[in-house]
């Protein structure tokens, strides 16, 4: 028997003697959800060692974008269930990579991509959007949208392919003639939403230059609604990398609709763009095969092939269906049930290490075996946006006019100088084993051994 399956039967058996437990959620119960999503959230942070001494705030091994993800999550779920354990973490790493408040820090910028950026960037929209406590001596949390907004579109190429967003910042970066569906959606979507929080048009011109390019190219067909991940500089943006990933739909379904709650519902532009795309989200990430109402990242899933950004894609998108949902009431009924299906697919995967570890495959009725951060995070953001019919309108994405209080700052980012910028440590890559293995360690050290006898 090789090594890896014969630990994968000791797993197995000492999971049967120990007993597992799936995250019990009813969807029906508001506690129950916040109580779901309190027990994912501890499992996400017990892999987060940027809050601890001799580490970097905002940092996660082997990934520098990641964290805004982790972030934006977490600022959703303070929302969504008022739970603060995890706000000073937040605030903490959010500040410490804010850069020259544009989330370009001296030691990452050498690498970062724009999609990378413009992460941080919607975490920092969310936060504001959301009223999230300000930090006391940092940046506010508008400025540093505004930030990365101010630098993504002074990279506007209008040099190849009459426009867009390329990947890549650099030119010695791998993927630099790609321009691809995430820097564009991620920027159009961030751009929407601040032109919804100030009411200045100068943000919406943008985000229907961002929209109006990428309908020319094969990126985003809005006739059939395909959003294609790529296309290349290399023969003037003729052709495309047509992978399907969930989030690239999400961006650009999650700025149409802050688009059309911009304009009031106004004209058919917006009101076409996000029946087109939901419907497409919908039919596609949540598959028939499943039963419908279970996402699923069809391109790496069922191969069981999902790296760990791959992993979080599920999460965004859940993320942006229920600011959907809010913005334009009507897909509140088309959205609702896909999100209470997913969140009671997604409880029954965590029964990992008999401690509510989590898998990737919701679909899959149990654990299968994947455990970390990444997985943590999607099903955590799963758990949160199903309070959404414990909410009312006042829970939807605030702006300057219906409470949102954070200060704004047009010129953010705009002097940026990196010799304005500390130099930090260097972070070594961490274990990354999953959590909780002590807790079985001892039974499957005896079943391990009576396995081997029987075998043997």
């Amino acid at each position: 028997m090789a090594g890896s399956q014969w630990l994968r039967c000791v797993l197995v058996l000492a999971m049967a003697v120990l007993g597992v437990q799936a995250i019990d959620i009813d969807v029906s119960s508001e506690d129950s959800i916040k109580n779901a999503a309190s027990i994912a959230a501890y499992g996400m942070m017990k892999h987060y060692k940027g809050n601890e001494s001799g580490e970097i705030p905002g940092k996660i091994p082997n990934t520098w974008w990641e964290g805004g993800a982790m972030f934006m999550t977490l600022i959703q779920y303070y929302h969504y269930t008022g739970d603060s354990t995890y706000n000073s973490e937040v605030i903490q790493g959010m500040q410490w990579q804010a850069g020259d408040c544009d989330y370009m820090p001296a030691n990452w910028s050498s690498y970062i991509g724009n999609d990378d950026q413009m992460f941080w960037g919607l975490a920092a929209m969310t936060a504001a959007e959301l009223n999230f406590p300000d930090s006391s001596d940092g940046y506010s949390w508008l400025s540093l949208a505004q930030g990365v907004f101010n630098t993504q579109v002074a990279r506007w190429d209008n040099t190849t392919c009459n426009g867009g967003m390329r990947w890549q910042i650099y030119t010695y970066e791998s993927g630099y003639t790609m321009k691809n569906s995430i820097s564009n959606g991620g920027l159009f979507q961030l751009s929407a939403r601040l032109a919804r929080y100030t009411s200045n048009n100068t943000y919406y011109e943008w985000a229907e230059r961002i929209w109006d390019w990428t309908t020319t190219t094969p990126l985003l067909s809005n006739s059939t609604w395909n959003v294609a991940d790529s296309t290349s500089t290399t023969n003037d943006c003729s052709t495309q990398g047509d992978d399907q990933w969930s989030y690239n739909y999400g961006a650009f379904l999650g700025g149409a609709a802050y688009m059309y709650n911009y304009t009031n519902g106004t004209g058919t532009k917006w009101s076409t763009a996000v029946s087109g795309l939901l419907n497409r989200t919908l039919d596609k990430f949540f598959p028939s095969s499943h039963g419908g109402y279970i996402m699923e990242e069809i391109l790496c899933e069922p191969l069981e092939v999902c790296n760990n950004n791959e992993i979080i894609f599920k999460g965004l998108v859940a993320a942006w269906l229920a600011y959907t949902a809010y913005l334009v009431p009507s897909t509140y009924d088309s959205i609702l049930p896909k999100l209470q299906g997913s969140a009671k697919g997604a409880a029954a995967t965590c029964t990992g290490y008999g401690n509510n570890t989590c898998g990737v495959r919701w679909w899959n009725n149990t654990w299968d075996g994947w455990s970390g951060l990444e997985e943590q995070m999607s099903v955590l953001s799963i758990f949160s946006v199903n309070m959404l019919p414990y909410t009312n309108s006042s829970a939807a994405p605030l702006t300057s006019s219906t409470g949102g209080n954070s200060t704004s700052d047009p010129s953010a980012g705009t002097d940026d100088s990196s010799k304005d910028k500390a130099t930090l440590s260097t972070i070594t890559t961490g274990d990354r084993a999953g959590a909780g293995v002590v807790t079985v360690v001892f039974a499957a050290a005896w079943i391990g051994m009576m396995g081997w006898l029987m075998i043997g």
